[in-house]
């Protein structure tokens, strides 16, 4: 199989393995992916697993035509791809093999040789011509064993990622790339997200038109979709709305407990609710639902003055892998001494920004009138926001969202009658209160500024302080005449038609604009309150809380350059060039400053 006119797909599909790393299953197989790059020299893009060592060498052989290999890099190893080096060595003796430094020490463990006589060690941003093929190595440590490199080819533009992008399955077989690849990220590569950052603000320096990863299939159309999965699943923030509820049950009064708050919960507008019996339902599907949703609840029983095993187990599982950023609520049942929630929340406390819910339900046995009690108000408590988001039961006109109005920082949001826009800003005041009248400031080079002057609405969204970094680069980085910034998300509207935003917010407002104030660079529009909704109780993103928790701060150690002030992005090197525009949120060479 062909990916460009000189890159040969030459793995191979596995349909007798059941277990993954002896633990996930995985019903449609695995593919182990290898390529060939065929140019004056011909480089070999990693092995398969030992126990395709004579169908991969006849897949590689009929790539050549004739030829032989003068290069194997090894970006991985792991024994799904490196089983087969001493193989490919002794088949192709006169061939260099190219690797970090780590991968050679790990070679000496599993073959008994680290190939000292075919070396060719390599490390970040160092090069390999194959004739018109230009290869650049980049580290990727612990992504997610720490020998990882990957390789982007210049010349045609392709990514390979060694084990990132790829998926459970093999290649011969169609199914959805989102499940099998998020459960494959959140089981083997989960904790390592800020390696994977770091490794994703390499690449957005990158030119990529292709990505071909060790598993799964090559990436080749709308990769923004997969790029921005990758971003969601490494910073730990959930990638959709809706409650998961884990629970184990012994003689089934917790399971009744969790069908009915299960209901309820539907009832009161929760867009998705999944349930899972931690005993009987596959634990890295489970896990991949607590990573998935926004909101957790466990419920289980107490067991031995502990837990019962299954949950132990799972959030165990969560924990490995640096579950965070969720609210998190608790159902106990016991006898005669419930511990359940005292210990789960022991167990959570290694986990970073998780928000414990008021209620706790506490189950003496089966349900009774008080524990119904109490999993009405957990409902109640959870569904909170989503009851203010739909327009049959939210209030419209609650003007406590004007007590949200601080130093903050809000997402302005328009439409330019053709697609949806937003923007980020500071500048938002109550200028009088009767009548409510909000200024709100913006530049004249933003395009937002054009939009509202031209339709005279918009709105403002207070953020909170759960909105991750990823919320500022999509709507403080780019502009909205070139980019679609809701191009990923499902909309809520408010009465008005603009989007508000449906997570990371504590409330909204619909403004109309009433006056207009020219501020030579800037713009002030003095509105009127069209609709006002709070959405939750959470705290309001401020700018310092922004500076302080949740713009990314750098690794500037040892390192000579400049960094970018508006989002971190370092820049290696002696001199900083004038027309130098920084990949990550487009801003020029006057917005850097130099590594002291």
């Amino acid at each position: 199989m062909f990916i460009t006119k000189d890159i040969q797909y030459i793995g191979v599909n596995d349909h007798k393995v059941d277990l993954f790393e002896g633990q996930y299953v995985v019903p449609n197989g695995m593919a182990y992916n290898s390529y060939v790059i065929l140019d004056e020299k011909i480089a070999v893009m990693d092995t398969v697993d030992a126990n395709f060592t004579h169908e991969w060498l006849d897949n590689l052989q009929n790539a050549l035509s004739g030829r032989t290999p003068d290069y194997l890099i090894v970006q991985h190893m792991e024994p799904d791809h490196s089983a087969n080096i001493l193989n490919f060595a002794k088949t192709y003796p006169d061939a260099k093999i190219v690797a970090s430094a780590k991968a050679f020490v790990m070679m000496q463990n599993f073959f008994g040789t680290d190939f000292a006589e075919k070396q060719v060690v390599v490390g970040e941003g160092d090069t390999l011509s194959l004739g018109k093929h230009n290869l650049t190595f980049v580290t990727a440590p612990m992504v997610h064993w720490p020998e990882v490199i990957v390789t982007y080819d210049s010349t045609d533009k392709v990514l390979f990622s060694a084990d990132g992008f790829g998926k459970f399955g093999a290649l011969d077989v169609e199914e959805d790339w989102a499940c099998e690849a998020r459960r494959y990220y959140i089981g083997i590569v989960g904790k390592y997200g800020a390696q994977v950052q770091a490794l994703l603000k390499k690449a957005a320096g990158l030119d990529i038109q292709i990505i071909c990863p060790l598993h799964g299939p090559v990436l080749s159309e709308n990769l923004g979709y997969y790029l921005n999965k990758y971003s969601i699943w490494s910073s730990y923030q959930p990638e959709e709305e809706g409650i998961m509820i884990a629970y184990t049950s012994i003689y089934g009064n917790t399971k009744k407990a969790v069908l009915q708050l299960a209901e309820s919960l539907k009832a009161k507008g929760c867009p998705k609710v999944v349930v899972n019996d931690l005993a009987r339902c596959d634990m890295a599907e489970a896990v991949e639902d607590a990573f998935r949703y926004s909101k957790l609840i466990l419920a289980t029983t107490t067991y031995n003055a502990d837990i019962f095993p299954f949950m132990r187990e799972f959030i165990d599982h969560l924990t490995e892998r640096n579950f965070s950023n969720r609210t998190v609520a608790f159902i106990q049942n016991g006898s005669w001494a419930p511990l359940a929630t005292k210990v789960m929340k022991g167990m959570l406390e290694k986990s970073k920004n998780l928000s414990f819910t008021e209620t706790e339900v506490t189950i003496l046995s089966s349900l009774n009138e008080e524990s119904i009690g109490q999993l009405n108000a957990l409902s109640d408590e959870l569904c909170g926001e989503y009851l203010a988001q739909q327009d049959a039961t939210a209030n419209k006109n609650d003007l406590n969202a004007l007590f949200n109005i601080g130093y903050g920082l809000y997402v302005i949001t328009s439409n330019d009658g053709k697609k949806d826009n937003g923007l980020i800003v500071n500048t938002v005041t109550q200028v009088t209160n009767t009548p409510n009248r909000i200024a709100v400031t913006i530049n004249k080079e933003n395009y937002s500024h054009h939009i509202i002057k031209q339709t005279g609405i918009m709105n403002i969204n207070c953020l909170s302080t759960d909105a991750p970094f990823a919320v500022f680069e999509k709507f403080g980085f780019q502009s909205g005449r070139n980019t679609d910034k809701f191009a990923d998300c499902e909309p809520l509207r408010s009465d008005n038609g603009l989007i508000f935003l449906p997570r990371h917010i504590n409330s909204f407002m619909s403004l109309k604009v009433e006056q207009y104030v020219d501020l030579d660079t800037h713009g002030m529009f003095i509105c009127s309150i069209t609709e006002a909704r709070v959405i939750n109780n959470n705290d309001t993103m401020t700018y310092t809380y922004y500076q302080d928790h949740v713009k990314p701060r750098p690794d500037t150690e040892g390192k000579k350059g400049y960094i970018c002030k508006i989002c971190g992005y370092v820049y290696e090197g002696d001199k900083l060039p004038e027309d130098f525009v920084c990949p990550l949120c487009k801003h020029g060479a006057a917005d850097f400053e130099e590594i002291k």
